[in-house]
């Protein structure tokens, strides 16, 4: 046999293995998710506690090993993808994943005695932060990849919803109690208590954000808030079906948290939901760093973080702030223009993702019509019905409370709250006053001095809250719009809910007088338990506690650091049953019914 043509002994076992890729790229995503998990812990390690010299040369010498052992597996991953021909958005990524590594490896062992003073970027390679980004980055995506694994089992989409948020929130726990997060350290239901508020999107705070906790505690608790908004499942979904493409079960699972009814676009409104998110959200990080430019350097020496924090924070409607006072501050309490920007952020954020798509396709539909009236003779006359009737009614409700909670608080509070502004800034201020109680909970004023009057408009815009399949809480627009409607519907005698030449049906309207009743239930507990744990505390300041609580609104008339721990608890709950839903958790816990091919005589119940 001719020696250019006799095979090696290795070209058989790379024959055998190119021919099963899927095996191959299975066998190695699961030791990269393990791989990347002993990462993940090392790396919590690292930043959570302090470390001696011998530890830190150790933690080095673990962060080279992990980067050539996952450097190597990327690149046989890589190799068999291209091998195989597969044609999926995951070999894009997986290609910029290796030319960071490659970047990563020129810098840190070639190059490593050339660097100099003037190389930056090389410094920032030769450093551990490019290994922790690796290390997050792989552990996500494997994780995300595993996820679509829960499609396949028989949970409650609604159960696997609420459990996602309490896992959540035992992670974040645990984080914020790591030494290293906070400069004294916090007890245990103090983080539990943040966490479930960040995790909640509520921004109640039991301790300050501001001085309690360190810059890697803040990090965590934005990061909470990030995940807690758009739900842990979400993201994960995202890049899962990505990387690994959709199912229909798994379209069938996602499609309740969604609100998307058609099947077909579970991926693209998944990937929607999440550009759109990332987009608003830097686009009003930057337009926040932008107005806070005047601000001195020794007041706010990290502005960017600043402003980051807190576009992320209004657009999920949490209400966190790295300042003290919050937006109280002196540092911004008279910067209308960011008072503006963050008040276009909490209504974006909680008009609900269907809503804003939804109106997106109907100015798309306007603008392409106009443009073709124009090039075209004889227009269309035909008009199709483009918005439909959840975000008519979403839209008209929230523009009502706005301007009626604009008009009320800048009559209520002109020569109390707003008295130190001006003209335009008393106008901003009642604009921010209405916005903020709809499950924001940032405040311009100071909460404590509020007249009686406007406490009860804010217990009434606080418990109606955002839209639904929003970052908000409270009972949802739809649920109050719902209901005024079946009342007007019964005064004048009409057996059913009509509205926009569109009947509403009977599951709406039975659902939105269940959520009402059982947040008046959740509610009534929580301030009977309170003032039973701390008989001390005003009920009025107690109501107000609560209310904000449920709605994940997160204002406070200051008496939240002053609760007993049963007290804490009771908020604990309740913000965790506001953000998951009621109505949604009896639906995860109670068993649904085979089939109802019965039905009972029928009986009239007096009822007025």
């Amino acid at each position: 046999m001719d020696k250019k043509n006799k095979p090696y002994p290795l070209a058989p076992l790379l024959q055998a293995a190119f021919q099963n890729t899927s095996q191959v790229v299975s066998f190695i995503d699961t030791f990269l998710l393990y791989l990347s998990s002993a990462g993940l812990l090392v790396f919590l390690f690292d930043i959570g506690f302090e470390h001696s010299e011998s530890e830190l040369q150790l933690l080095h010498y673990f962060y080279h090993a992990f980067f050539l052992v996952a450097f190597a597996c990327v690149c046989v991953r890589m190799l068999v993808l291209l091998r195989s021909k597969v044609n999926r958005p995951s070999v894009i990524f997986e290609g910029l994943l290796l030319s960071f590594m490659v970047l990563e490896l020129i810098s840190r062992f070639v190059l490593q005695n050339s660097i100099t003073t003037a190389s930056t970027l090389l410094r920032f390679f030769d450093s551990e932060q490019p290994i922790y980004i690796i290390i997050f980055y792989i552990f996500f995506i494997e994780v995300s990849k595993k996820t679509l694994l829960f499609y396949r089992s028989s949970l409650h989409p609604a159960r696997m919803f609420v459990l996602s948020f309490m896992f959540l929130i035992a992670v974040g726990t645990f984080l914020l109690l790591l030494p290293q997060s906070t400069y004294e350290g916090i007890s245990f239901i103090d983080a539990l208590f943040t966490a479930t508020s960040a995790v909640c999107v509520t921004g109640l705070v039991t301790l300050d954000t501001a001085t309690v906790f360190t810059p890697t505690g803040k990090v965590i608790i934005l990061l909470l808030i990030q995940t807690g908004g758009l739900g842990i499942m979400t993201f994960a979904s995202f890049f899962g079906v990505f990387f690994q493409g959709s199912s229909l079960k798994g379209s069938l699972f996602m499609k309740d948290w969604l609100s998307e009814d058609n099947l077909g676009q579970i991926t693209n409104t998944l990937f929607k939901i999440v550009t759109f998110t990332l987009a608003v959200e830097l686009l009003g990080a930057l337009v926040l760093f932008a107005v806070i430019g005047d601000i001195p350097e020794d007041s706010l020496p990290d502005k960017f973080s600043f402003a980051l924090f807190h576009a992320i924070s209004a657009f999920c409607n949490a209400g966190f702030s790295t300042l003290t006072l919050g937006l109280y501050d002196p540092l911004v309490r008279f910067n209308y223009p960011l008072q503006l920007i963050i008040s276009v952020l909490i209504i974006v954020g909680g008009l609900g993702f269907p809503i804003v798509f939804n109106l997106y396709r109907y100015l798309r539909y306007k603008v392409l019509t106009w443009a073709g009236s124009i090039r075209a003779e004889h227009p269309k006359k035909h008009t199709p019905r483009v918005l439909n009737v959840n975000t008519l009614l979403v839209c008209i409700t929230t523009l009502v409370l706005l301007l009626v909670g604009t008009v009320l608080y800048y009559l209520l509070e002109y020569n109390n709250t707003l008295a130190e502004h001006g003209p335009w800034g008393k106008v901003v201020g009642a604009i921010f006053g209405s916005v903020t109680p709809r499950t924001a909970g940032f405040n311009t004023v100071n909460m404590a001095a509020l007249t009686a009057p406007t406490v009860l408009l804010y217990l009434l815009l606080m418990w109606i809250g955002a839209s639904p399949a929003s970052v908000g809480g409270g009972i949802k627009t739809t649920t109050f719009a719902v209901a005024i409607l079946n009342i007007i519907s019964l005064a004048r005698g009409k057996d059913r809910v009509e509205v926009f030449r569109r009947e509403i049906g009977k599951e709406s309207v039975d659902k939105a007088f269940a959520i009402i009743l059982l947040s008046l239930l959740v509610i009534g507990l929580a301030v009977f338990l309170i003032t039973l744990f701390d008989p001390q505390m005003e009920l009025a300041a107690v109501a107000f506690e609560c209310f904000s609580a449920f709605a994940t609104v997160g204002l406070s008339v200051g008496i939240t650091g002053l609760l007993s721990a049963p007290s804490k608890i009771v908020l604990i709950v309740t913000m965790f049953l506001g953000r998951v839903g009621t109505l949604t958790l009896i639906i995860g816990l109670l068993r649904k019914v085979s089939t109802l091919r019965y039905r009972y005589p029928k009986e009239s119940i007096i009822i007025t």
